[in-house]
């Protein structure tokens, strides 16, 4: 048909069954609206955000070493005697939980304290003893060279006397000398007189007689000198072993002061040693009865029933916090090291509570808890992974208390958000996540300061 002519033709397709046979059935055509939808639908959700993640196991812990599950150990070895908590029970801090009786021979003496310490205040009693000694020894030794001083002060006057003494003496035989050189003088004369016949026999013997008596006082004199000049020497001599004798005496008397010194030092040390003796007493005393550290309840008792005997340091019962600061203690692998940072996001999916989870969009995830990253081991463990101490974040849901040290948890740390097809592509071509972001944002600051 050419199309020429203005007048159009109608052909009632319906009573033809070739027309019917190449005519498109409505399934197609519905196939085709739907193919077509669906295209679109798959290339929005390709531009649709995703949240890079890695994903790790882990279990449940504490936040502090201190919150964990503990063992409570015997400090000495004992018998036991009373049990006062059973398991599951909580026990306050202080509270006791078993009582412990003796099964050394040293410490079965009931009354070994209060022996004991008599010791420590017999021993005190010798210390000051000997202090008070060592006093009246010093004391002795002060007397000792005040009368040295005394002595030798009284030595020294006494010479200084018979110096003076001697000089009178040596004036006294000067006299006696003039005066028997006069007398001599006279009994010439009177001896030639009386050849002369001038003078009698008796005036003769009277002068002889005086001569005799002025020559005894002359002799007199120098003896009473030499007597003086033998005492000054004996003085001087007796001043020289005043010091020797009482250096003697003092030397003496330091020696039993260093000797009493000694002794008292001696009991000093056996004072503290006893002293220290009776702490230790007192302080084994009060592990006879173990009590609880903290507020926790009583888990399990490694040792049961009574008489039963434990060693120093054994365990005696478990013990779990009352409260306790719960995280999550994860491993990563080296490769994923590097994109994890102090404080990044990280949800979880904690054993026996069920959870619908979308891991690239994680605000459609259901049943999931968040928390941050509080701590980042620098040395790997024996399986060369990485741990993560992770803490519940406090401005989200908070964690279920029924939850315990030991369960498990399967996190989810969240990284950058980037599309749906960057993310396919990054998987299928095995590239890292893309955590550069901030290093990006960080130059462009620099740049535009």
């Amino acid at each position: 048909m050419l199309f020429i002519s203005d007048n159009k033709v109608h052909i009632d397709t319906t009573k033809y069954q070739s027309f019917k046979k190449v005519q498109l059935s409505r399934a197609n055509v519905f196939f085709k609206r739907f193919v077509t939808v669906l295209f679109l639908l798959l290339m929005v959700i390709l531009f649709l955000p995703w949240t890079q993640n890695i994903r790790a196991t882990g279990v449940i812990t504490t936040l502090t070493p201190e919150q964990r599950p503990q063992t409570i150990h015997a400090t000495i070895a004992g018998r036991i005697e009373k049990w006062y908590v059973r398991e599951g029970q909580l026990a306050k801090k202080g509270d006791t939980i078993v009582f412990l009786s003796e099964i050394k021979t040293e410490y079965f003496d009931p009354e070994l304290l209060s022996r004991t310490q008599a010791q420590v205040q017999a021993k005190s009693g010798s210390v000051l003893s000997y202090t008070a000694k060592v006093k009246a020894l010093e004391e002795q030794i002060r007397q000792f060279k005040q009368e040295l001083r005394f002595k030798k002060d009284q030595l020294t006057n006494k010479m200084a006397q018979t110096k003076l003494k001697s000089e009178a003496e040596k004036l006294e035989i000067q006299a006696a000398k003039i005066a028997l050189d006069n007398e001599q003088i006279q009994l010439e004369r009177t001896e030639a007189l009386f050849k002369k016949g001038l003078k009698s026999l008796t005036d003769v013997e009277n002068k002889r007689a005086k001569f005799q008596e002025s020559q005894a006082k002359w002799t007199s004199s120098e003896r009473k000198y030499q007597q003086s000049l033998q005492e000054i020497d004996n003085l001087t001599s007796q001043l020289s072993s005043a010091d020797s004798e009482y250096a003697g005496k003092i030397a003496k008397t330091e020696s039993e002061k260093q000797t009493t010194l000694s002794d008292k030092f001696a009991a000093e040390g056996d004072v503290q040693k006893l002293s220290n003796l009776y702490s230790n007493y007192t302080l084994r005393s009060q592990f006879y009865y173990i009590t609880a550290p903290r507020d926790c309840y009583i888990t399990k008792a490694t040792k049961g029933g009574l008489g039963e005997t434990v060693k120093e340091g054994e365990a005696i019962v478990s013990i779990v916090p009352a409260r306790m600061d719960l995280a999550v203690e994860m491993y990563i692998k080296p490769m994923d090291l590097p994109l994890v940072r102090l404080g990044a996001p990280v949800r979880f999916i904690f054993d026996g509570w069920p959870a619908f989870v979308f891991s690239g969009w994680s605000d459609l995830s259901i049943g999931t808890y968040s928390g941050n990253v509080y701590a980042i081991d620098n040395v790997a463990n024996e399986k060369g992974k990485y741990r993560l101490i992770v803490a519940p974040d406090p401005a989200q849901a908070k964690w279920p208390e029924a939850l315990r040290p030991g369960s498990g948890a399967n996190g989810i740390a969240l990284l950058q958000e980037v599309p749906i097809w960057y993310e396919l592509w990054r998987q299928l071509n095995g590239f890292p996540p893309d955590f550069y972001t901030d290093l990006k944002g960080k130059t462009e600051e620099k740049k535009n300061k």
